[in-house]
């Protein structure tokens, strides 16, 4: 059968990645966040800010992939954090195992497969100006959704702390730290008028 028409199997994939819409990101369900955000609302908004990059060294249409499959494992493996207790040599075995149920075992190494499974390494091995960059959106967006959280939900000032300080300083694409910048003088903005 051609790759031009997957086939019947990738309809296994097309179902699995329905998790990420459904599960939440765990780092909020830790913190009780009631309307946690989910996995493919993390990925979506990373593509979204990937448009918005005025950096002409980038290629955009890459970023935008590489934001929507940089997650992607965790449709089977889920969204292990670092508090977990599972280290990164296993976590990484568990991605790598998923990716390899979807390439090898839905898409039967199609072409969609294969590129799928490029990008996310691409994204894994932080080589290119690209990967590095989709990372720095990944500390960003954790950071705006931190903001969002205590400006839905008054969180008090410091029980998201963690997401700003764990993200923020280790940007360092000079558009998404200025994005960044501009984000924690807003939270400052907000904390200086609540408080007088």
């Amino acid at each position: 059968m051609s790759d031009a028409i997957l086939q019947p199997r990738s309809l296994a994939f097309f179902h699995i990645i329905e998790r990420l819409k459904t599960q939440k990101r765990t780092g909020w369900l830790v913190k009780k966040i009631p309307d946690a955000e989910s996995i493919s609302d993390h990925m979506y908004r990373m593509g979204i800010l990937a448009m918005c990059t005025s950096d002409e060294n980038l290629d955009v249409s890459k970023c935008v992939m590489l934001a929507l499959v940089h997650d992607l494992a965790e449709a089977q493996a889920g969204d292990i954090t670092p508090h977990e207790g599972i280290s990164k040599t296993e976590k990484r075995r568990l991605e790598e195992e998923a990716m390899h149920n979807f390439v090898q075992e839905m898409f039967h190494e199609s072409i969609a497969g294969k590129r799928i499974l490029t990008l996310w390494q691409e994204y894994e091995d932080q080589q290119t100006l690209e990967a590095r960059f989709v990372k720095d959106l990944d500390r960003l967006e954790v950071s705006l959704q931190a903001r969002e959280y205590e400006q839905r939900h008054g969180s008090s000032v410091g029980k998201l702390q963690e997401f700003y300080d764990s993200s923020l300083p280790n940007i360092k694409h000079p558009e998404v730290k200025a994005w960044g910048e501009s984000l924690l003088a807003e939270r400052e903005r907000d904390i200086s008028n609540n408080s007088s």
